[in-house]
């Protein structure tokens, strides 16, 4: 079966009415999408921000009349044309394996593999983590997720107990596991990531060592290694309880911080722990240190 899709810039329009006219004309999918290079980083709670230049596609069966749904748009929404637009036609494909086209095997340190389904490492001493891309954050793909990857490849984690707060995939957690730590605990606000983990865990064989709770649960204390990806804001938060699970000469490691933000983070936390100097990738940066 073939599709087609017409793609737009919303330049001023409200969202909500263009999707209601897609949705009239018979919309399979409508996604909003960013039109410039303009990432929404760290919005406030209860906010969802679109980016200034929103761009909107939707996807329709073959036999759609875009071209009426163009005068449509016209018509309803009162203008003398358009904002830019395109019509395209889609050849039928396997989806579910589409997505994955572009995800390759990752190095990350000396050892430390992320490989997606239908690839290998010919590495005969590699650390091969088996993870594709899901609805939880973390793949590697992301700078603030490998440089906390570098890090651990780095660590001696034989035997070590891990927290990994805030753990999307649970990718973390699991590398922790399989590079020697003993046992790790993952942690999110979000169902989807806690399923995401233990399916990621059990696909890597080592569910059997990893606890998965959500934030309102006690993760307990006395980790040798607390790790947390998130972003600046909600580290500055939760400096007491991310300390508080940290075992005296623990490490901590910090990441989803801009280098802009660094300076701020690290402030919250150095009444408990002595950092190294940052790891930085582009405009993030990573934070590292140990618990007096």
């Amino acid at each position: 079966m073939e599709w087609r899709q017409l793609v737009m810039n919303l330049e001023k329009l409200e969202p909500e009415r263009v999707e209601e006219i897609f949705e009239r004309h018979g919309a399979l999918a409508i996604t909003l999408s960013d039109a410039a290079d303009e990432p929404v980083l760290e919005p406030a709670p209860g906010e969802t921000p679109l980016w200034g230049r929103t761009r909107i596609t939707g996807l329709f069966a073959a036999e759609a009349d875009l071209e009426a749904l163009a005068r449509d748009l016209q018509r309803s929404l009162t203008l003398d044309t358009l904002p830019e637009y395109r019509i395209e036609a889609l050849a039928d494909r396997a989806w579910e394996r589409e997505w994955l086209r572009d995800f390759q095997p990752m190095r990350f340190g000396r050892r430390l593999w992320v490989c997606p389904s239908g690839h290998t490492v010919a590495d005969r001493n590699a650390v091969v983590l088996h993870l594709d891309p899901g609805l939880a954050f973390g793949t590697g793909t992301h700078p603030t997720t490998a440089l906390c990857l570098a890090q651990l490849d780095a660590a001696d984690l034989a035997g070590k107990r891990v927290l990994d707060f805030g753990c999307g995939s649970g990718i973390l957690a699991i590398a922790a596991l399989l590079l020697g730590a003993d046992t790790a605990t993952g942690v999110d606000v979000d169902p989807q990531a806690l399923l995401a983990t233990r399916d990621n865990a059990a696909a890597n064989g080592v569910a059997a060592r990893l606890a998965v709770l959500p934030a309102s649960a006690d993760a307990g204390s006395g980790y040798d290694l607390v790790v947390a990806n998130i972003l600046a804001g909600p580290l500055v938060e939760l400096a007491s309880t991310l300390v508080a699970g940290l075992a005296r000469g623990g490490r901590l490691l910090l990441s989803g911080i801009l280098t802009t933000q660094v300076d701020q983070v690290r402030a919250v936390y150095e009444a408990w722990i002595d950092f190294d100097p940052p790891a930085v990738s582009a405009e993030w940066a990573l934070l590292s240190g140990i618990k007096r």
